[in-house]
C-alpha cells in the first residue's frame, strides 16, 4: 500500500509545520493554522519569527532549540514555552505550548528541513478537570525547569570546550559519529562539517592511514590509545591538497547513560614543535661538522707553523693565524653561519694583522656574499698576504700601500666567477723565494675549490696576487 504522507499530515489533528534550514515556513497543516489562529497566505515563505514575532525568554527558548537541531542534526524538545499569538482584535494572546523539532537531512548529512510538532497546553486549563490540567501544567513546568538547568550547564560546558586551545571531539557508537567538535578541531580539518557524520564520511583521507582501525580497537579493548607525535595527512581545505601534520592525542573510551558508547578525542597540534626539533637537529649536525673542520684547520696550522718556523717565531705565526681564523668565525657566527660579506671578511683579516690604520690600504669592489667555507678560506689567504706584506712587502715601509680590488662576472659554465686582486705599491723590491712555506702554499690554494686559480707575480712595484674562483 502506498500512502501519501503529505495528505496524512494534512489531515492529522496534530499541528505540524515544516521549516527549511533558514527557518522559513514551507508547509503547514490545517491543525497548525487553527492552533495558531493564522492563514496560510499570511505565513507561507516567511521566517518563523517574522510570522510569529517574539522576544525575551520565549524567543531564546525557541531559537536555542532550532540552533541545537541545526548543530547536532538531532531532534529537540521544548516541554513548556509561553508564546504570543495574534488575536482577532489585533492584539496578542499568550499561550503555553509544547514543541518537538525533528530534522530531515539531505544526502550530505546536513539539515534540510525541520518538522515542528506543537501542542497548545493552555487549553487544558479550560478542560473538564482543573485539577488534572493544573497537574499537567505543573509537571510540564517542572520538566522545563530541569531542562533549562541542564541546558545552561550543557551550554557552559560546550562554551568551555569550544574555547579550549587543544582540539576536542566526541564520537558516538561503533560507526564513530561526531557528536561535537570544538573550534581547534574544526580548524585542524579545514572547517569541514563534522557533527552528525561518521569519521569515514567527514575525514575520508584518514581511512587508509589506520586511524579508523585504532578507533575500533579502543572500543573493543576499552582502553585508551596515546598518540605521540604521530604523522597524519589531512585535507586542510587549501586547494584540496593533503597536508602533513604531527599530533599528540588520546582516544579515550567513554560510557554514559542510555547505553551510550563512544570515544573522547583530545590533543594538540605539534607540527611546529616537530619542525623546530628537526631544524635543531640539522643545526647541531652542521655545528659538529664545522667544529671538526675547524679543528682540522687548527691542526694543520700548528703542524705547518712549527715545522717551517721553529721556536718563538713559529708560535707567533700560529697565534696570528688562529686570530685570523677566529675573526672569520666571529663574523660568520654573527650571521648564523649562513653567509658573509666579502668586504667585511677582508677588513677583519686586515685589522687582525695590520691593525686599524686603513690609510695603508684601499678596498674597491661590489657587494659580494660568500658561502661560509669560502669566507674562511679567503680570510686566511688575506691574512697570509698581509703578514707577508708586513715582513717583506709594502707594509714593511712607511710609504708602502696595498690596493685590494674585486669584481664578479658570469662563469663560463654556470654560476658567478669572483676575481680578487692584491697589488702592493711603494714597498721594497720583492724577489720570488726559492722555496715556498706554508703561507705561500695556502695563498696558492686560492678559494679552496677545484676550479680556483691563483696568479702570483713578484713585480718591481711590489707583490701582485690574482685569485679567481666560483662563488
Amino acid at each position: 500500500m502506498n500512502l501519501d504522507f503529505e495528505s496524512v499530515l494534512a489531515r492529522s489533528p496534530n499541528p505540524y509545520v515544516i521549516l527549511d534550514a533558514s527557518l522559513v515556513i514551507q508547509w503547514a497543516n490545517a491543525a497548525y493554522l487553527s492552533a495558531t489562529e493564522s492563514r496560510w497566505d499570511e505565513i507561507k515563505q516567511r521566517g518563523i519569527f517574522e510570522a510569529f514575532p517574539s522576544e525575551g525568554e520565549s524567543y531564546r527558548q525557541l531559537k536555542s532549540s532550532f540552533d541545537r537541531v541545526l548543530e547536532t542534526c538531532e531532534a529537540d524538545e521544548i516541554a513548556r514555552i509561553p508564546y504570543n499569538i495574534p488575536n482577532a482584535q489585533g492584539g496578542f494572546d499568550t499561550h503555553i505550548w509544547s514543541a518537538t523539532h525533528t530534522p530531515f537531512l539531505d544526502e550530505n548529512g546536513d539539515v534540510e528541513y525541520i518538522l515542528q510538532h506543537t501542542v497548545r497546553i493552555t487549553g487544558l486549563e479550560q478542560s473538564g478537570s482543573e485539577r488534572d490540567a493544573a497537574s499537567v501544567a505543573r509537571r510540564a513546568e517542572a520538566v522545563e525547569e530541569r531542562y533549562r538547568g541542564a541546558s545552561k550547564e550543557l551550554d557552559r560546558f560546550r562554551s568551555l570546550l569550544e574555547q579550549a586551545p587543544g582540539f576536542v571531539a566526541v564520537l558516538s557508537g561503533r560507526d564513530h559519529r561526531f557528536v561535537m567538535a570544538n573550534a581547534a578541531y574544526r580548524q585542524l580539518v579545514g572547517q569541514r562539517k563534522l557533527v552528525g557524520k561518521t569519521v569515514p564520511e567527514a575525514l575520508p583521507e584518514v581511512i587508509d592511514q589506520g586511524f579508523i582501525q585504532l578507533l575500533d580497537e579502543v572500543l573493543d579493548k576499552n582502553e585508551p590509545y596515546f598518540g605521540k607525535k604521530e604523522r597524519i595527512l589531512l585535507n586542510s581545505g587549501k586547494d584540496g591538497e593533503l597536508e602533513a601534520r604531527f599530533l599528540e592525542f588520546i582516544y579515550q573510551p567513554i560510557h554514559g547513560g542510555d547505553d551510550f558508547e563512544g570515544i573522547l578525542v583530545q590533543g594538540h597540534d605539534v607540527t611546529e614543535e616537530v619542525a623546530f626539533e628537526e631544524h635543531q637537529r640539522i643545526l647541531i649536525n652542521e655545528l659538529n661538522h664545522r667544529v671538526k673542520n675547524t679543528l682540522a684547520v687548527v691542526q694543520g696550522l700548528a703542524k705547518q707553523s712549527f715545522r717551517s718556523e721553529p721556536g718563538s717565531t713559529g708560535i707567533d705565526a700560529f697565534s696570528n693565524r688562529l686570530a685570523a681564523l677566529a675573526s672569520a668565525h666571529n663574523l660568520l657566527t654573527e650571521r648564523s653561519w649562513e653567509a658573509a660579506d666579502l668586504e667585511a671578511i677582508v677588513t677583519g683579516s686586515l685589522a687582525a694583522t695590520a691593525g686599524s690604520d686603513s690609510s695603508r690600504y684601499s678596498l674597491t669592489g661590489p657587494k659580494v656574499v660568500l658561502a661560509p667555507q669560502t669566507a674562511v678560506t679567503l680570510s686566511m689567504v688575506v691574512h697570509e698576504l698581509c703578514t707577508n706584506a708586513l715582513k717583506y712587502g709594502a707594509l714593511s715601509e712607511p710609504a708602502g700601500f696595498v690596493e685590494i680590488t674585486w669584481q664578479t662576472q658570469p662563469a663560463e659554465t654556470e654560476g658567478t666567477l669572483l676575481i680578487f686582486e692584491w697589488s702592493e705599491h711603494d714597498g721594497p723590491v720583492v724577489v720570488e723565494p726559492q722555496t715556498g712555506g706554508f703561507g705561500s702554499r695556502l695563498v696558492k690554494r686560492g678559494l679552496g675549490s677545484p676550479d680556483s686559480r691563483t696568479t702570483l707575480e713578484y713585480r718591481a712595484s711590489g707583490l701582485y696576487c690574482r685569485i679567481e674562483g666560483k662563488v
